[in-house]
């Protein structure tokens, strides 16, 4: 709720009851609160400035809300819902906001955040953070969000020193980053007790070295680094202390070589790790790990693997290992989700994956991915899966290389038929005219009996709305022009040999190259 529904509520609360104490006049508190560009520090003052205060108090609430709570303790839930720049100007309306403002449960403290899109230059963005978090009272601090791009950390000791409290429960730093020097997160900051109430800490572009005087961390269940320079054998001592983790993701973290989870994680299920270039090995010994997403070729050593239920992973030949090697390993996945750049033809062969529902496959586009992959060869993925209900397969192609469905050839390849009663929502992105993919969407079409959804979109990427006379249109992502005439070839495909055996129940939906966005380059033969 922002500060103009606000000042509405309280409106409107006036019109309804007979006006119980003398209020100023509302024009002069908009005023007010509105004085100053770009800088908090007229709102977040102390007791010193208390000329800019209004001396009304809250209004009162309907009746409903009297029987369940006080009125104070729910104007103070409205006012921790209210963006940052619009709390710290309302503390300025009257005394009860001013106490909610020092007592505010969340606080996300960025550039952004702060500075308005007019703010004045020279503005001493690090200043003000000092001056919030230094007249904050300490409690009911429940969230804090240091977003410090292009933001000094001169200060960001004291600011964790003052901030983390035995209440806090989530805790996210980013400092500015300096390649030639990491920012060291102090530690010390979680030991005597004040990280015991931490569930979720997010840390990015610094170093964690955890020591045994951050102590046991009981209530944290998610972990996020990011950036982090931090060693394997340091995050299982950290890991090793967190009984209550339920959730690990590490982002680009270049010094671990060896990731363990310990067992003593009774209640993990579920390990991100994506970008840890110098990452070998995967030794998972918590009982309970679900869900799991890698990259590059990592072994894994996982304890229980018949409880692994989605996968995500990039590496070459993602689709063919995952159709080889998964069934025997993890034969009880029910999503799965495949990014390959290099890949060879899937095989045909009887190890099946009977849970699977949901399917991803992902082909990035590079000079590594053969323009003699058959996409027909896919098949064996739907029929190794008889219970897949979506299939969503997104074809990434700065060049089209394959065969086209309009070279010599014009005869479409005929399999033996496999009936596929799950299967309901299928989704294809960067559609082209290659003839195995012509092929493979007019086999899903023929044997996906319960089929209700098929998207055919001709080109890879966010696309606009569409609102030819709308000022603040977002456009669609650029293409070249080989792109877009291989659309205009794809668009052709579809009409030619895919959309008259659609059936009527069927939903067709064909994205052509945007007409508002892009410039389609004349296109005389397919």
């Amino acid at each position: 709720m922002g500060l103009l529904a606000l000042q509405r509520l309280m409106s409107l609360r006036r019109d309804r009851q007979r006006p119980r104490r003398q209020i100023r006049a509302r024009n002069e508190s908009i005023a007010s609160v509105n004085t100053g560009k770009g800088s908090l520090c007229q709102y977040v003052d102390d007791d010193s400035r208390p000329g800019k205060i209004m001396t009304c108090t809250s209004p009162d609430l309907p009746e409903v809300h009297r029987h369940n709570c006080d009125d104070e303790d729910v104007w103070r839930h409205i006012h921790s819902l209210m963006p940052l720049r619009d709390a710290a100007r309302a503390a300025c309306l009257s005394r009860a906001f001013l106490r909610s403002w020092r007592c505010r449960p969340n606080l996300t403290l960025s550039r952004d955040a702060i500075l308005s899109e007019e703010y004045e230059p020279g503005v001493n963005v690090s200043h003000i953070i000092d001056r919030i978090l230094r007249n904050h009272s300490g409690t009911g601090l429940k969230i804090l969000k240091l977003q410090l791009y292009l933001i000094t950390n001169h200060c960001l000791d004291s600011w964790l020193q003052v901030a983390v409290t035995p209440m806090i429960e989530e805790l996210a730093v980013v400092p500015y980053s300096n390649f030639k020097k990491k920012y060291q997160f102090p530690c010390s900051v979680l030991s005597n007790g004040n990280g015991n109430s931490i569930r979720h800490l997010e840390l990015g572009f610094c170093a964690f070295h955890p020591t045994a005087e951050c102590g046991p961390l009981r209530n944290l269940t998610s972990l996020s680094l990011r950036f982090v320079h931090v060693t394997g054998d340091e995050l299982e001592c950290f890991l090793s202390n967190s009984l209550a983790l339920e959730r690990l993701d590490l982002s680009n973290c270049s010094k671990i070589i060896c990731l363990k989870i310990p067992c003593v994680l009774q209640k993990f299920s579920c390990l991100g790790v994506i970008g840890c270039w110098r990452l070998r090995v995967i030794e998972c010994k918590a009982p309970n790990l679900s869900s799991l997403r890698f990259d590059e070729n990592v072994k894994l050593s996982l304890r229980e693997p018949l409880k692994m239920k989605s996968i995500n992973m990039i590496r070459s030949e993602a689709v063919c290992y995952a159709r080889t090697d998964l069934p025997s390993i993890m034969p009880n996945l029910e999503s799965l989700g495949l990014c390959s750049s290099n890949e060879v033809n899937t095989p045909m062969l009887p190890s099946n994956l009977l849970y699977l529902k949901h399917l991803t496959i992902m082909f990035a586009s590079g000079d590594s991915f053969s323009p003699s992959y058959d996409y027909l060869s896919l098949v064996s993925f739907l029929d190794a899966a008889p219970s897949l209900e979506t299939l969503i397969l997104d074809v990434c192609e700065q060049r089209m290389e394959h065969e086209s469905v309009f070279g010599g050839c014009l005869d479409l390849r005929q399999i033996p038929e496999h009936r596929h009663c799950c299967l309901r929502n299928v989704k294809m992105t960067g559609f082209n005219s290659a003839k195995s993919l012509v092929e493979l969407t007019c086999y899903v079409v023929k044997n996906a009996v319960s089929l209700e959804c098929l998207t055919l979109d001709t080109l890879h990427g966010l696309r606009c709305s569409g609102e030819e006379d709308s000022r603040r249109r977002m456009g669609c992502c650029p293409k070249s022009n080989s792109i877009l005439r291989e659309a205009t070839r794809a668009v052709a495909a579809i009409r030619m040999y895919i959309e008259d055996k659609v059936p009527s129940t069927v939903k067709l939906t064909v994205l052509e190259p945007c007409t508002l966005c892009h410039k389609l380059p004349l296109c005389h033969n397919v």
